[in-house]
C-alpha cells in the first residue's frame, strides 16, 4: 500500500507539471482528498485485521468440564457416578498459596495436593509432566489432602518456576484438552513477597523455632518468633527485581490466556472473604465457609520487617512502586 501511494504521489507531481494552468490551491485540494481516502482505506484494512485476530482468541468457557475418573489404585464405589472438576493453582513461592490451599482443602469435596512439581524428576521433561498430571487427575495421587472417592474437585498448586512456563505450550494444550481450570494466585504487593522469600530462606538454615524450619505456622507465638528476623533487601536491584516479578506474572497470564482461568490476589482474599465464594463458584462446587489454621507471619507495616527500611523507602519514593511502601491490609 505504501508503494502504491508513493507511486500515485509521483504521478500527481507529473500532472502538476503538465497542467501549469491549474491553480496550486486546486491541486493541493486534490492531493488532500486523495490522502484522506487512502487513510480511510488503510484504517479499514487494519480494523479488519484486528477483528480477525480478536476472533481467533479462544474465549474462556463459562462452566467447568466434568469428569468421571477411574483410578487404578482404588474403587470409587458409590461415588463413581459423582462428577469431578480439575483445577490447578498457578502461583509464585511465598504468595499465600499454602494458606489458600488449606482453605480449599477445608471444603468437604476438594482435594488440593500441594506442590506436586517441587520434585525435579516429575518435571524433567514434557513426558514426565504429563504422566504426573494424569496420575493426579486420575485420583491416583495420594497425599494427606486426598479425599479420594467422593472428591468433587481435584487439583494441586504449581509454581511458575517449576517447569510451568518452560513447557507452557504443551501444558496449555493439556489443560484445554482435559478441561483443567487454572486459578492464578498473585500478590498485589510484591515487596511483601520479597520480605517473605528472604525471611523463609534465612530460616531454612537458622531454624528459629527450636531448631526446626517451618514455612507456615499455626500460632501467633511462632509467627512472632519468625518475624523477629528482619531481612536486608538489595536496594540497588530492587526496582529491577520488582519489574521481573511483574513481568513473570504477565507472561504467565499471556501464555495461559486461552485456558479457563481466574485471577485471585492474596490481599483480596484477606480483605474480602466473598472472593473465596467466587473461587468455589468458579470450580462449580457447593459454596461453604472455608477456614485455615495457618497464622500470618509478617503482620503490620513493612517498615517493621525490613532492616534497611530507610534505603528501601528512599529507593521507591517517587517511583511507580511507591505504593508498595504503604500498608495494604
Amino acid at each position: 500500500m505504501a508503494e502504491f501511494i508513493c507511486l500515485y504521489g509521483k504521478d500527481s507531481a507529473s500532472i502538476v507539471i503538465k497542467q501549469p494552468k491549474r491553480s496550486p490551491l486546486f491541486l493541493r485540494m486534490i492531493v488532500l482528498v486523495f490522502a484522506m481516502i487512502c487513510g480511510l482505506y488503510i484504517c479499514s484494512v487494519c480494523l479488519k485485521q484486528f477483528t480477525l485476530q480478536s476472533s481467533q482468541l479462544v474465549p474462556s468457557p463459562i462452566t467447568t468440564r466434568i469428569h468421571y475418573p477411574k483410578p487404578q489404585t482404588f474403587n470409587r464405589s458409590e461415588c463413581g457416578h459423582n462428577p469431578v472438576r480439575f483445577f490447578a493453582i498457578l502461583s509464585m513461592q511465598r504468595s499465600g498459596s499454602g494458606w489458600f490451599e488449606t482453605l480449599l482443602n477445608s471444603h468437604d469435596n476438594v482435594s488440593s495436593n500441594g506442590e506436586v512439581f517441587s520434585v525435579l524428576d516429575r518435571r524433567k521433561n514434557v513426558s514426565s509432566i504429563v504422566k504426573t498430571l494424569d496420575r493426579v487427575y486420575n485420583l491416583d495421587w495420594f497425599t494427606s489432602a486426598s479425599k479420594n472417592e467422593c472428591s468433587a474437585a481435584i487439583g494441586f498448586k504449581w509454581m511458575l518456576n517449576q517447569g510451568l512456563l518452560d513447557n507452557h505450550e504443551e501444558i496449555v494444550d493439556y489443560f484445554n484438552r482435559r478441561g483443567v481450570s487454572a486459578i492464578f494466585l498473585f500478590r498485589r504487593n510484591p515487596l511483601r513477597r520479597m520480605v517473605s522469600v528472604l525471611a523463609n530462606s534465612y530460616d531454612r538454615y537458622a531454624k528459629l523455632l527450636n531448631g526446626t524450619h517451618k514455612s507456615h505456622v499455626h500460632s501467633h507465638e511462632e509467627a512472632d518468633a519468625l518475624s523477629r528476623y528482619k531481612p536486608v533487601l538489595n536496594s540497588t536491584s530492587l526496582i529491577h527485581d520488582l519489574q521481573e516479578t511483574e513481568s513473570l506474572a504477565a507472561k504467565a497470564l499471556e501464555y495461559f490466556n486461552t485456558t479457563r482461568h481466574m485471577v485471585v490476589f492474596y490481599e483480596d482474599l484477606i480483605t474480602n472473604r466473598t472472593r473465596l465464594e467466587q473461587v468455589q463458584e468458579f470450580l462449580n462446587i457447593p459454596v461453604k465457609n472455608l477456614s485455615s489454621r495457618q497464622v500470618k507471619i509478617h503482620r503490620g507495616n513493612l517498615s517493621d520487617h525490613i532492616k534497611n527500611w530507610e534505603d528501601i523507602n528512599k529507593t521507591l519514593n517517587g517511583t511507580e512502586y511507591e505504593k508498595f511502601l504503604r500498608a495494604d491490609y
